[in-house]
């Protein structure tokens, strides 16, 4: 993929940064009242390309790297997550299953829809007992007819599935047979939102995150064609769910910087705006050390997620890095959102105030694209496999 020059990302960057603080900024409490995004925000995001930013140029994207793609998302982070949850899913991880496992007529069937923001994807993997490793998937797909009519029949339930209410393709992870070593058994199809048997269930009521919509999704006698397998392999679907999952990791960890940024921001304007008997609270020592320690953790996710993305676009790590990424800059959101909170006393308790919502919306980035513990097991599970080759 030919890469964006960085004097044409530099515009992208910059035309995103403006539009995320003059459009959607001011519109955060609406968002947030009415559990959804405005339909003007979601055509002025497609028209700026985001619904496909990290797709091929080939197909109607922009084309960005993921060192690139990092980027825009600490631009994204800074404002409800709910704006970045729209688009998130056709460039990471389902649109990036297809670009990276895709048969060449299930890109062209697929990719130029997701990037314009025609087709909206949902990646369902998660299930009931069987969230950060894949492993556990009971979700089944069983082969069906012979010849031309072949296909495949699929069943099982889905959780937590962002964008389900809206979805019009679901990439769905499913087993088709049981593991043996090197092998899981799961594979990848592309399933049609209006497929017989396939049914989205109620929108999931939150912490967090409001208009970012998620959904359980059923599959009951769910019948694809055979093309409907991603990449025409069965043995595809567990490395496109490993490849896409850590790819998914590095941009969550620059979401967070971008909260977390957000959420030292309104911390600084409080302190030094707001008085306390007199006296500027921005004054008080105690208030300078919470203000540091923000900003100590904002600079150093910041860096780790560029040098993680680095590492991941060169080939060197695309493993453990982007695990510790993750781990850290999400880690590191919970306590920078919990401190903007302390810093605005009662005041930072109180619905309507940014970083009350931020202080909810981050807390699920340490849950999704695997958890905390997850990538501690990648982590410490990885350097010891390393170290004995």
């Amino acid at each position: 993929m030919t890469q964006v020059s960085a004097e044409d990302f530099d515009l992208i960057r910059r035309q995103v940064h403006d539009f995320i603080r003059r459009e959607v900024v001011p519109r955060e409490i609406e968002i947030m009242r009415e559990d959804r995004v405005p339909d003007d925000l979601r055509a002025a995001a497609a028209e700026m390309g985001l619904f496909g930013y990290a797709l091929p140029a080939e197909w109607g994207g922009l084309g960005l790297d993921l060192t690139q793609d990092v980027e825009l998302a600490m631009e994204f982070g800074y404002t409800t997550l709910a704006l970045r949850s729209l688009f998130g899913t056709n460039n990471g991880i389902a649109g990036q299953v297809l670009v990276g496992f895709g048969t060449d007529d299930q890109k062209k069937r697929w990719l130029a829809r997701l990037a314009s923001g025609e087709v909206v994807t949902s990646f369902a993997l998660t299930e009931p007992g069987a969230g950060s490793n894949p492993a556990g998937l009971r979700t089944r797909a069983r082969r069906d007819g012979h010849g031309d009519g072949a296909g495949w029949v699929l069943d099982g339930r889905k959780q937590f599935i962002t964008n389900a209410p809206v979805a019009d393709l679901f990439v769905v992870f499913a087993r088709t047979a049981e593991p043996r070593p090197g092998d899981p058994g799961i594979a990848v199809f592309l399933v049609p939102a209006d497929t017989p048997g396939l049914t989205v269930g109620p929108k999931d009521a939150k912490m967090g995150q409001e208009g970012a919509w998620t959904a359980d999704v059923i599959l009951d006698d769910v019948r694809v064609p055979a093309d409907a397998l991603v990449g025409g392999d069965e043995a595809a679907g567990y490395r496109a769910a490993m490849t896409s999952l850590a790819r998914g990791r590095l941009h969550i960890a620059g979401v967070a910087v971008g909260a977390a940024q957000r959420a030292l921001d309104e911390s600084v304007a409080y302190a030094a705006t707001n008085t306390q008997g007199g006296t500027r609270i921005g004054d008080f020592q105690l208030v300078q050390a919470m203000l540091a320690d923000q900003q100590t953790g904002v600079l150093a996710g910041r860096a780790m997620v560029r040098e993680a993305a680095r590492a991941y676009a060169s080939g060197e790590d695309r493993r453990i890095a982007p695990s510790a990424a993750k781990l850290f800059c999400t880690e590191m959101a919970g306590k920078v959102a919990d401190l903007a909170v302390q810093v605005h006393g009662g005041a930072g308790y109180m619905r309507d105030i940014p970083v009350e919502r931020i202080y909810r919306d981050v807390r699920l980035l340490r849950l999704y694209e695997g958890t905390s513990e997850i990538q501690r097991l990648i982590i410490g599970g990885g350097l010891v496999r390393q170290a004995g080759r």
